[in-house]
């Protein structure tokens, strides 16, 4: 009875752990709360999209999104300002982002806010993006599922860090 019990509570510690190892476990784990605003956009929304206008960056510049959303599998995006639940989905998308060893782009740090890009892929392509944003107690988590280019993905990321400045 007790390698019945110790073998049921590994399976489900196990289980546990994989839970938060992806984006979709993330989402699907903190999605239904009250407190957490939650987004989920399928490959086929994707390809229902067509052609992806240009973005406008404001004071008439813009930046084409067609070539990275044409290759999205799926987008997970979950908002949070309860402070104790932002820390706990922090605890996951850490956890999630060491165990896939995630390569940071992009830190931002300003006035109490911190943005981070992080990437998995290798030299052509990106398999995965995620970008946190934190302040003060509020959290959001976005991670793009997907065969990315690499050099389209850095070049929408230089040019729309270009107009932030």
């Amino acid at each position: 009875m007790k390698r019945i019990a110790a073998f049921v509570a590994a399976m489900f510690l196990l289980t546990a752990g994989a839970w938060a190892q992806d984006g979709k476990g993330i989402y699907n784990k903190y999605s239904d709360n009250e407190e957490v605003s939650a987004v989920y956009i399928s490959s086929s929304m994707f390809k229902l999209m067509g052609k992806v206008p240009n973005m406008e960056l404001g004071e008439g510049s813009s930046m084409d999104l067609g070539a990275i959303i044409k290759n999205l599998n799926s987008m997970y995006l979950l908002d949070c300002e309860d402070p104790d639940l932002c820390n706990e989905i922090k605890a996951d998308v850490n956890k999630f982002i060491k165990r896939y060893d995630f390569e940071m782009l992009m830190e931002i740090k300003d006035k109490g806010e911190v943005v981070r890009i992080y990437t998995t892929g290798n030299e052509k392509t990106v398999t995965q993006f995620i970008l946190t944003a934190s302040e003060y107690d509020a959290f959001t988590f976005i991670c793009l599922d997907g065969t990315m280019s690499r050099a389209d993905l850095e070049k929408a990321i230089a040019k729309a860090t270009q107009q932030m400045e």
